[in-house]
């Protein structure tokens, strides 16, 4: 496991991410920013400290599940936690909506993480095994030892404590450290104005793709070697998208009451299937092929291909800015694309 942070390294911490330079309304007052590396869960009916319309970031394998409150990760930016299957680092970066995880193991090599600086209005993050540093947006070296290679995902998915506790209720959450609990308040008071897409990109980013203002937020998927976002806004409008990526068909699905968008490959024995929502939300869904009923969640629960488990795929929750300034070229669909869809 590795040392505690030194002194100079809280230090340098709390000056990263802009979180000792930007001033703030007076309220208690700010944790060191450093990495849990020894998380401690509680059950959910002893999470008396999370909200049913709190965000966390939610993992699952098996019959073990956990969530990570998002206002604890926004004060810790990484978690180094293990899966059944593995090792992981749960991260966020608030100054650009980022939030993904990924399997820390590169090589059979365990690493842990600690946060190091922002580049490009990113965190990155330092891996105390090699000193290698890695673009949180991107789970990419950029410099050090492990230059050029590439972290994992590790499926996840952003939703509300409500939602995930319904899904998984026997889940642990993430206990907050002491004194991070205090500030969850005055934190959720920001969250609405975080996600209303209001604001310039921050200093330091050189996005220049202006197809959105630079803090909508979107849900952006790689396949193969292909990108595309999915605004938010518009699949609210438009919660059920399908689309080709990396040659993939893939079926989009947003469920408006608790802000969770999930994706999938839409193909049974390699035959692609279309979806349609089945009620207004879209906690359902149905194929145009067989007229089988699906959750959400990519599961057939009624209909010819009952049982049937499309492959997840792992969208990261982002603002444009960000996800456009690394992934330049990237497809879009937006309100505009969804309206134009809809004329023809």
């Amino acid at each position: 496991m590795p040392g505690r942070p030194t002194l100079a390294a809280l230090a340098v911490a709390l000056m990263g991410a802009g979180v000792a330079a930007q001033s703030e309304a007076p309220g208690p007052p700010r944790m060191p920013y450093v990495a849990v590396h020894d998380p401690v869960f509680v059950p959910a009916s002893a999470a008396s400290f999370v909200q049913d319309g709190d965000f966390v970031i939610g993992v699952a394998k098996g019959k073990v599940a956990k969530a990570y409150h998002a206002l604890d990760l926004q004060q810790h930016g990484s978690v180094d936690d293990e899966m059944p299957d593995g090792p992981i680092e749960v991260t966020w970066c608030s100054t650009c909506g980022t939030g993904a995880v990924f399997r820390a193991v590169l090589n059979g090599r365990r690493l842990h993480f600690e946060y190091d600086s922002m580049v490009n209005a990113n965190e990155v993050h330092k891996d105390v095994e090699t000193g290698s540093r890695w673009q949180q947006s991107t789970g990419e070296a950029i410099s050090g030892p492990l230059k050029g290679s590439k972290l994992e995902l590790y499926p996840f998915v952003l939703t509300t404590w409500k939602e995930w506790r319904s899904r998984y209720p026997g889940t642990q959450l993430m206990k907050p450290m002491p004194g991070y609990l205090e500030r969850f308040d005055l934190l959720r008071s920001r969250v609405a104005r975080s996600r209303s897409g209001e604001g310039a990109a921050p200093d330091g980013s050189f996005s220049k793709d202006d197809r959105l203002r630079p803090r909508e937020l979107v849900a952006g998927l790689a396949v193969g070697n292909e990108t595309m976002a999915f605004q938010i806004a518009a699949l609210r409008t438009t919660p059920v998208v399908n689309e080709r990526l990396g040659g993939v068909p893939i079926v989009v699905i947003h469920q408006s009451a608790s802000e969770t968008t999930t994706a999938y490959d839409a193909r049974v024995k390699d035959r692609g299937l279309g979806f349609d929502a089945a009620n207004a939300g879209a906690t359902f869904v149905t194929d145009r092929e067989t007229h089988s009923t699906w959750n959400a969640y990519g599961l057939a629960v009624k209909g010819p291909l009952k049982g049937t488990q499309l492959k997840p795929l792992i969208l990261i929750p982002e603002f444009w800015f960000a996800w456009s300034q690394f992934r330049p070229g990237t497809r879009l669909f937006s309100t505009s694309t969804a309206q134009s869809a809809r004329r023809d």
